[in-house]
């Protein structure tokens, strides 16, 4: 079985990247190198940064190449994580939308990695 425990994502600027994590995350990271930075998440999972152009083998994925999802109780919740985000001058590609699977935004890291919140429909 594979059950994914860390998700890495290439960065320009380690140091950038925790700046902007760590206040959306609301914690410091447990590790931080010029090369690599390492955020505790809650279960167990972690968030590794680690500078693009540091990775070996090279990696192939371009700049700003995924995705990471957080899902949330209900629209409301979903409302005001955008409304603190934008506070903070989180860059936003979609505003709060209605979709076929719930009510969700998605917000840009400093490297164009999209962050989506969402709150699944009901009964999904």
């Amino acid at each position: 079985m594979f059950d994914p425990s860390l998700v890495i994502l290439y960065v320009a600027d380690p140091a950038r990247s925790v700046a902007f994590y760590a206040p959306l995350l609301g914690r410091e990271p447990v590790e931080s190198s010029p090369t690599f930075a390492l955020f505790a998440l809650e279960g167990g999972r972690m968030l590794g940064l680690w500078r693009r152009d540091g990775v070996r083998p090279d990696a192939a994925v371009p700049a700003g190449g995924s995705e990471i999802a957080a899902a949330l109780p209900d629209a409301a919740a979903v409302e005001a994580v955008h409304a603190a985000w934008r506070s903070r001058g989180v860059a936003i590609a979609q505003p709060p939308t209605p979709m076929d699977f719930g009510h969700t935004f998605v917000a840009l890291d400093p490297d164009g990695h999209r962050l989506r919140i969402f709150a699944p429909e009901q009964g999904q």
